[in-house]
């Protein structure tokens, strides 16, 4: 049985004349956690949008275990396994913590009244102070809605949702971008508690530091395309090997040569 957890084939996204994603070829494998880099603009985000049915991409094709799928939008990405912390969060601001992390999947009780079942609140408080405690994030009172939480509390609600059910691939897009050094320490830690749990995950991240200490392999987008695939784990590359992918002075030939 193959490790492959996705695949992607010639992914490519254009809004009208521009090419904002061109021929992504890329494969993430059982367990492995890997970065996505590049400037703004380089394709990061979109790439993602079109793995998660955010958008419809104008070609291409995507595996996930092994099988092609072609979601119509996010919430089939999550039924199909699919865990994703956007930059703008999804989250529900009139709400409170337990509400999202439980939103499109609530638990409920008196299953026998058929289309009368009532909301499990107490199971889901304690499920969310379960997931909490377990990802280490820290909410003084589950009950405040979202709205009236701080900006890092709310990245830390969005991170514990999505770390919180076990998922056949997480995708994190920028989560410590907007916060502060002990916010950003709870999310690395959930990061490395994936890891350990060897579930796999997709890093879209600008901290250098932050990606050679918790992943395996570095994508490094520009323009639109894949410029290089480095594997940090074996010592053979720095972060100035990485920004010099980045600004285009190391072209990448190399790697698009093996990857067309």
């Amino acid at each position: 049985m193959s490790d492959i957890v996705l695949k992607t084939e010639d992914l490519t996204k254009h809004y009208g004349g521009v090419h904002a994603l061109e021929g992504a070829n890329f494969e993430l494998r059982s367990g492995e956690h890997v970065a996505i880099m590049g400037d703004n603009g380089a394709g990061k985000s979109t790439f993602v949008r079109q793995i998660t049915g955010v958008e419809q991409r104008t070609r291409g094709k995507v595996w996930l275990y092994g099988k092609e799928v072609d979601f119509a939008g996010p919430l089939d990405a999550r039924e199909a396994g699919i865990e994703t912390v956007f930059q703008t969060l999804a989250l529900a601001d009139h709400l409170d913590v337990p509400d999202n992390l439980f939103l499109g999947r609530e638990k409920t009780k008196w299953d026998w009244l058929g289309p009368f079942r009532l909301l499990d609140y107490k199971a889901m408080r304690q499920d969310t102070l379960d997931a909490l405690e377990r990802t280490g994030v820290k909410i003084p009172n589950i009950r405040n809605t979202i709205e009236r939480m701080s900006g890092g509390q709310r990245q830390c609600v969005a991170i514990a949702r999505t770390a919180s059910f076990h998922s056949k691939l997480t995708i994190m897009d920028e989560p410590t971008a907007a916060l502060g050094v002990q916010e950003t320490a709870q999310v690395e830690n959930i990061i490395r508690t994936l890891k350990e749990a060897n579930e796999p995950l997709i890093l879209i991240s600008h901290n250098m530091r932050q990606v050679f200490d918790l992943v395996d392999r570095i994508i490094v987008f520009r323009r639109g395309r894949i410029c290089a695939d480095l594997d940090i784990k074996s010592g053979d590359y720095t972060g100035e090997d990485v920004v010099s992918y980045i600004t285009g002075a190391k072209t990448g030939e190399e790697y698009m040569e093996t990857a067309t």
